[in-house]
């Protein structure tokens, strides 16, 4: 218990709790832009990202990840608040949560070996983009002095960190500007000018739906597509902050994990949420490691609600954007731009498709799905292509098949066989080929009952034990 402790809690205190302020400080733009896009009221979406925060740090199974309220989710469950109200979006988190512990206990994050890495390039590069244009609305036309803040903010972290580094540049940046903007009473904007915040704690809650089929067949869409986003951009962060800090973590665990978290926020007047790239960057960048800092980030969130509420809704917003933007540009893989003249041609198409979908839709799992479906149907298009020789040999002929047979390489194995009328003996040979599926079958007994129905002999070589096996089981 003791190592434990020691591995996953406190073996980085120092740099764990300096990095937990500081994504505490960015989470709280995030939670109320995010319930506003939801439209619920902006506690909803700060208490979701407190305690789910706090519940993941001790469930989650990627030390250092951070999750809170997203904007994914919050796009999804708008329609379910607008037309049904809070109650049942509170219903849905719930609901949610026990789907997204089925989906752990049914170990699904071993679906994550058929995401390509064309299409995880395509999720972080999209992502990147998003995380941007989120600023936009938030500098662009503004002010001037917006404009000095933003790019003042952009020279604190990338130049300070040259000269020092025990404190993350963040978070000096954070504190700095905020004393400048308050006492020289700048033009900007502040994070209060995005909402009301309440400076008290989440009470626990049963929510005030009828407890029918009904009900359930109304939140359970809603609750089954957000468990599903939910858990694909979980297990995508996870898999780039793995990257990033060159260590492995437990995705099933995660999903479990994450799936309680929702369940406890559901009770407490939560939306549901999932793990945040942008966050989890900041966190990591800033020196975080373990589960400390993605503790102290949810907790360090509530302390500043309640306890320096005043003080927090006086933060510039142009600091925090500036912090964004350079997520955003941190995030980006800037390599892509070798890798699509590098890359196979369909590598390439996957990866922009997914980057393409994702900005056009603003939601991830649309184009995580379209970039698997479209690699997918690439690499039929690549493996259907099959050769069939033809060599005669003495009083037979034979057809040496290479490639793989299967139903998109059917018509091509057809049209290899003339007739061969004069032949009393065919050989088909498959030593450089393998036999699939039902419709790879039904091709080569055509062929064999064809050639058998003329009195010519057929005989077929080089099978291998899987192919065998098929053959015999669906010709007899």
């Amino acid at each position: 218990m003791a190592s434990y402790l020691k591995q996953h809690w406190f073996s980085n205190v120092r740099a764990d709790v300096l990095a937990g302020i500081v994504v505490a400080l960015a989470l709280i733009p995030e939670a109320i832009a995010f319930s506003i896009i939801a439209g619920v009221d902006p506690m909803v979406g700060l208490y979701a990202s407190f305690i789910i925060a706090v519940v993941i740090s001790f469930t989650g199974g990627r030390p250092g990840m951070i999750s809170a309220a997203t904007g994914s989710m919050a796009l999804l469950m708008t329609p379910l608040i607008r037309e049904y109200g809070l109650d049942y979006l509170l219903a849905a988190t719930i609901l949610t949560g026990v789907i997204q512990v089925i989906f752990g206990i049914f170990k699904v994050a071993k679906l994550m070996k058929y995401i390509p890495n064309a299409v995880m390039i395509g999720f972080v590069n999209a992502l990147a983009i998003l995380i941007f244009m989120a600023q936009v609305p938030h500098f662009l036309g503004i002010s001037t002095m917006t404009y000095v803040f933003v790019a003042v903010t952009l020279l604190i972290v990338y130049i300070l960190p040259r000269f020092f580094t025990a404190i993350p540049a963040p978070l000096i940046a954070i504190v700095a500007l905020s004393i400048v903007a308050i006492y020289s009473g700048a033009d900007l904007r502040t994070v209060g000018d995005l909402g009301a915040i309440t400076k008290s704690l989440p009470n626990f809650l049963i929510p005030d739906v009828p407890f029918t089929f009904e009900t359930l067949m109304i939140i359970l869409p809603y609750s089954v597509a957000l468990a599903i986003v939910g858990l694909l951009e979980t297990l995508l962060t996870a898999t780039i902050v793995d990257d990033m800090t060159a260590t492995d973590s437990e995705k099933n665990r995660e999903s479990r994990g994450q799936g309680i978290a929702n369940v406890i926020n559901g009770f407490f007047g939560g939306m549901a949420g999932c793990a945040m790239i942008g966050q989890s960057v900041i966190n990591v960048k800033s020196g975080g490691r373990t589960r400390l800092s993605t503790f102290v980030a949810g907790a360090f969130l509530m302390f500043l609600i309640i306890v320096l509420g005043d003080l927090v809704v006086q933060i510039p917003m142009p600091v925090l954007v500036g912090i964004m933007i350079m997520v955003s540009i941190g995030t980006f893989d800037w390599s892509s731009f070798s890798y699509i003249r590098k890359a196979p041609k369909s590598d390439a198409l996957v990866m922009l498709t997914t980057v393409i979908i994702v900005v056009a839709t603003n939601d991830l799992s649309k184009g995580v799905i379209a970039g698997v479906v479209l690699s997918a149907v690439l690499f039929v298009a690549k493996i259907s292509k099959i050769h069939v020789e033809r060599i005669v040999e003495d009083d037979s002929i034979r057809y040496a098949v290479k490639g793989q047979l299967f139903f998109a390489s059917v018509e091509k194995f057809h049209e290899a066989f003339s007739g061969d009328e004069a032949a009393s003996r065919i050989i088909l040979d498959f030593t450089d080929s393998q036999v699939w599926d039902d419709s790879a079958v039904v091709a080569v007994t055509k062929v064999t009952e064809s050639y058998r129905s003329r009195g010519v002999n057929v005989t077929i070589i080089g099978l291998g034990e899987s192919s065998r096996r098929l053959l015999n089981e669906l010709m007899t």
